[in-house]
Parts: C-alpha cells; structure tokens; sequence
C-alpha cells in the first residue's frame, strides 16, 4: 500500500524531531521510510545523509548526499561541503574532498564554509599562496569571519611579521562582541606573530589570554590527581610483560608523545621509506578500547590472546578501509602511550616510537599551541608539566617491560644530528637506510596538525632552546619538571 502524502509528511516531522533529539540512528529509519514511499524529496534525502554521517554510516551518507544533489536540492553547495568532509576527515581522500569543495564554489563562490574547509586543505599540502588567497576572499566577504583572520595570522612564514595582519588581530581582540572560542583563536594568532617578530613578552601575555579563553570555553580544567591515579592504574594493570597474542607477522609502527614533541617530523621522515605508508593521526585505539574492550585499564588487560587476536584483526580491517594495499603503516595518534601495554599484546612484533625532546621547550610549545578544548591540561603551564612528567613514568614502565621495542627519538638529537638520527631510528625498526627519509621537507602528503609548516621547511635550530626567551615566565614550572625526566 502506497503511503499518503499526510503518511509522508508525518514521518518527515518525527524523523525531524528524532534527528533535532539527537537520536540518528532512529531518524534515519524515519527518513528512509519515508523516502520509499515519497524518493523525490532533496531535503528528505539531505537530511538522512546528515544522521547516517552522525551514526557512522559514512558511504551511505555521501550517497545520500548525492541524491540530494541530483535532485535539484536548494543551496547543493552544503551537500558537497559535507560530502567534503566525509572524503577529507574520515576516508582519507582529499583529493575527493577538493573537487568537492570546487564545486560548492562553482554553484556559490561567496560559500566562505567552503572557502575555509579549501583553504585548510591546502594548508595540509603546503600550498601557503593558495591558502592565504582564500582566506583573504573569505574575509572579503565577511569581514567578521574570525576563524580566517586567525588561520591567516598562523600561516605567516616563519621569521616574518605581517605588521597588517598583527594589527588587525590586536583591533579585533579589543572588541566586546568577540566570542571566547574565536578571542583564543585570534589570540593564538597574535601570539605567534609577536614570537616571530621578537616580541617575547608580549608574546607570552597573548599566548596566556589565548588559553585563559580556552579554558572559558571549555567549561573544564585538567584534574592531576585523576590523570596520576590512570596512570597508576595503568601500571597495576600491566605489570608484566604476559599473556601475550601469537604472533601475527604483521604489526603497525606506533607513534606517541606528547604534542610538540616531534611526531609528526618523524612520521614524515619514516614516510620517506619505500615501505612505509603514514597514516597520519588515528584514534583506533581508543576506538577500539571503546567499542570491543569496555573499561580500561582493568578489562583491557583481562583479554586473553584470543581476544587480543580478535581485536588485531579488528585494528586491521579498519586499517585496510582507509589505506587499502599498505604494508608497513605508522599510527600516530600521540595518547597511544597509554595503550602500550595493550597494544604489544596485540601486536607482539610491534615498534613504538616515543618522540620526546627538552622538557622546558616541548612544556612552552603545547602553552603555544591551540589545542582542541578537550585537552584540558594544555591551558596551563604547571598542568602541561604535570601531563609531561606523568607520560614519561608511564613510558619507563613501558621500557622495563618491552626493553628495544620501545624506542626513543629525541627532536632535539635530530636537529643536530640528523642523518645519524634517522638512520639509528629506521635501522631500530629493522629496515633498510633509505635516503629519502631525510626529504621530509619536500613530501606531498596531507599533514593534518599543528606542525603542518614545520615539516615543510629544512631543519632549523631555533626550536631548540626556545624556552630560553621565555625563562623568566617558566620559572614557576621549573620544579614541576622533575629532574628524572
């Protein structure tokens, strides 16, 4: 029996509802009964790829969208913006995702979302000209997009002040109407462009605004006796080195530290390697802890190596359905030091990296940096510390356990030395000395963090011993840094 049109219209008004509710799985079962009965709705079709993109169901989402887009949809560019980031987000197919946003532009050059989302894309390829040019026609058209003046701010090059750019952002940062998320953006912004012009206190007090907005905006503060007692309990839990899975003869190439610490130059450094294929930032295993484990530490380290099997196989297909045909894969996903114990379980054969480097640099750099607000400890210098020293007593207990399998790449060592340092690392890890891993500079893959320009560049010195200009602000954390560090 075919429904009638008041049928339709009821189902589209509880699919809204459930969709408002934020209960996706159950709207989409709405909207697609009631696209059976009524196929032509582009709005009805829109919507349901917006619940299966937030249920998870991504290639059904980007079909829907297509739909939508076929037919006739009003303002199709928001479909091809959020096919876009589908492509560049979650499937790792940027190049999708960039014909994606040409054509949102194409239908409505003024689109500033899309002119954004573009912009950024090219900032992951290093393609500064193009990513300035768009930001500045974003703010052509909306001389109130925040989130552009901040991104252009932080694309100066390093070494130079755009004095227009920095007087802009300080205007801006005196207005009332500014929200605390964009006055910490702006205020990041500002920040990097007085460090570059030399203007170190300054610098400082913009940096110290920035994450005092953070924090406002957040609604939350970084709790050292919870973080100590997880890593306490990590440690009960994994005190030995047992029960470990069979061999599998397949293992990723790990990759943690703490942000600033220099993971992402060694990932492009090992993506040099014929061998290896850089996966960039991946949470599968805080994933799979989530949705196959349950309570972690404690059940984690309950699994027995069936279990442990099972969840490698896991780790594995999802692998495979975003970098089909890889052969050695690096993971850098930088709280993966929580899940060593876990993980060489899984992968009895495989190599962590851990990225450290002077503990008074890499404390300032995360102080520099606007993380996302869930990263509580970074608005504070003594809760950065705190969060450096505890990862770094966790990764002892690591070493004493998993002795050469946990293997340190100091930053500051591979600035100075940096052949000897890569080859050390890239022989550790049992591979041949291949000379491209010193190209890393020259690489065309998407970087998608904060050290996007730097990996771009020659190696340069300056980063090391940074925390010199700021010796007196960091004098209150210098105790915080314990000397077994």
């Amino acid at each position: 029996m075919t429904a009638s049109a008041n049928q339709v219209e009821a189902l589209l008004r509880i699919a809204s509802q459930l969709r408002e509710g934020g209960q996706y799985a159950e709207a989409v079962d709405a909207y697609e009964k009631a696209l059976r009965a009524a196929p032509l709705l582009p709005t009805a079709w829109y919507n349901l790829g917006l619940c299966q993109r937030m249920s998870g169901r991504l290639e059904a989402a980007l079909q829907s969208y297509q739909k939508a887009i076929a037919l006739g949809l009003p303002g199709a560019e928001e479909a091809h913006l959020n096919r876009a980031a589908i492509f560049a987000d979650a499937l790792r197919r940027e190049a999708d995702a960039e014909r994606e946003l040409e054509q949102a532009l194409r239908l409505n050059p003024s689109y500033v979302p899309a002119l954004l989302n573009l912009a950024n894309l090219h900032e992951d390829f290093g393609r500064r000209a193009a990513a300035v040019e768009l930001y500045e026609r974003a703010l052509a058209l909306d001389p109130v997009c925040w989130t552009a003046l901040a991104r252009l701010g932080n694309l100066l090059p390093r070494g130079e002040a755009l004095t227009g750019v920095t007087a802009r952002l300080r205007q801006t940062l005196e207005r009332n109407d500014v929200v605390a998320e964009d006055r910490a953006s702006l205020g990041f912004a500002l920040g990097r462009g007085l460090d570059a012009a030399g203007d170190y206190a300054a610098a400082f007090e913009a940096y110290r605004h920035a994450n005092r907005e953070s924090r406002a905006a957040a609604r939350s503060t970084y709790d050292r006796a919870a973080a100590g007692a997880l890593n306490e309990r990590i440690m009960a839990a994994f005190p030995r080195a047992s029960a470990r899975a069979e061999e599998t003869g397949w293992a990723p190439i790990f990759i943690c530290g703490m942000f600033r610490s220099g993971s992402t130059l060694v990932e492009q450094v090992l993506a040099g390697h014929k061998r290896i294929s850089p996966c960039g930032e991946l949470a599968l295993m805080p994933s799979l802890v989530r949705d196959a484990v349950g309570s972690f530490p404690e059940q984690a380290a309950m699994l027995d190596a069936p279990g442990c099997a099972d969840l490698a196989r896991e780790y594995r297909v999802r692998i495979s359905r975003l970098f089909a045909g890889a052969d050695l894969i690096t993971d850098k996903w930088l709280d993966n030091w929580l899940y060593v114990g876990l993980i060489k379980r899984m992968f009895p054969a495989a190599k962590i990296v851990h990225t450290v480097r002077n503990p008074l640099d890499n404390v300032l750099s995360v102080f520099f940096l606007h993380l996302d607000p869930s990263i509580v400890y970074a608005f504070d210098l003594g809760d950065v510390a705190h969060q450096l020293r505890i990862s770094r007593q966790l990764m002892a207990h690591w070493r004493s356990l998993y002795g050469e399998d946990i293997i340190e790449f100091d930053y500051d060592a591979f600035v100075a030395r940096p052949r000897e340092t890569a080859e050390r690392l890239v022989r550790t890890l049992g591979l041949e000395w291949d000379e491209e891993c010193l190209a890393f500079h020259r690489r065309d893959n998407a970087v998608k963090t904060a050290s996007v320009w730097q990996v771009r560049e020659q190696l340069y010195a300056t980063s090391s011993g940074r925390w010199r200009n700021y010796a007196r602000e960091l004098e209150g954390v210098r105790s915080e840094i314990a000397s077994d560090l």
